[in-house]
């Protein structure tokens, strides 16, 4: 079992910057991928970014050359910059291991406006 505990978030000005942050605790050794996905309101949830354990990292078109994900031992952060409107959505951190089996953390909100 994989527990994940997220941090940051909240409310910023279009343009600003944010930080999430994500620590993973039980069978680290498991964990293949970790990464962040997001949910905004009558929307699916969509896959942000992710890194691999080997350190390949995929980016979702919409934040590529503005957000940054970096991965440690056990955590994954999230740096967000050049935030919009339409990055709104409440953020979840995700740790897929190798046997294919998900751990989700509890969802954190950022909130894009003016």
């Amino acid at each position: 079992q994989v527990q994940l505990v997220e941090s940051g978030g909240g409310l910023v000005q279009p343009g600003g910057s944010l930080r999430l942050s994500c620590a993973a605790s039980g069978s680290i050794s498991s964990i293949a991928v970790m990464g962040w996905y997001r949910q905004a309101p009558g929307k699916q949830r969509e896959l942000v970014a992710h890194s691999t354990r080997g350190g390949n990292t995929y980016y979702a078109d919409s934040v590529k050359g503005r957000f940054t994900i970096s991965r440690d031992k056990n955590t994954v952060d999230l740096q967000m910059n050049s935030l919009k409107p339409e990055d709104t959505a409440v953020y979840y951190c995700n740790a897929r291991r190798f046997s294919g089996d998900s751990s989700w953390g509890q969802g954190t909100q950022v909130t894009v406006s003016s």
